[in-house]
């Protein structure tokens, strides 16, 4: 089963590779640009034929080493 684990940094948290990305956008000549998150993606193939198996297993993982809980928030996706 593919699913998508999309993990944000919490917006009360700094952020310092966005604001480099930004520095650079901004000195590349891309003024306009106010704020840059960086965030990440994961896509994971996963065995099973169960969605709420596959997702309380991919939970764990990102509670365990994927995502971390101080920082960051996340969101499975089942994508089929």
């Amino acid at each position: 089963m593919k699913v998508r684990v999309t993990i944000d940094r919490r917006s009360e948290i700094a952020d310092p590779e966005g604001h480099t990305v930004m520095r650079a956008l901004h000195d590349l000549g891309f003024e306009d640009v106010q704020e840059v998150r960086m965030n990440r993606v994961i896509d994971l193939e996963i065995a099973g034929d169960d969605p709420g198996e596959v997702r309380r297993r991919v939970v764990e993982m990102c509670e365990k080493l994927l995502a971390n809980p101080v920082l960051e928030d996340f969101e499975v996706e089942i994508l089929g």
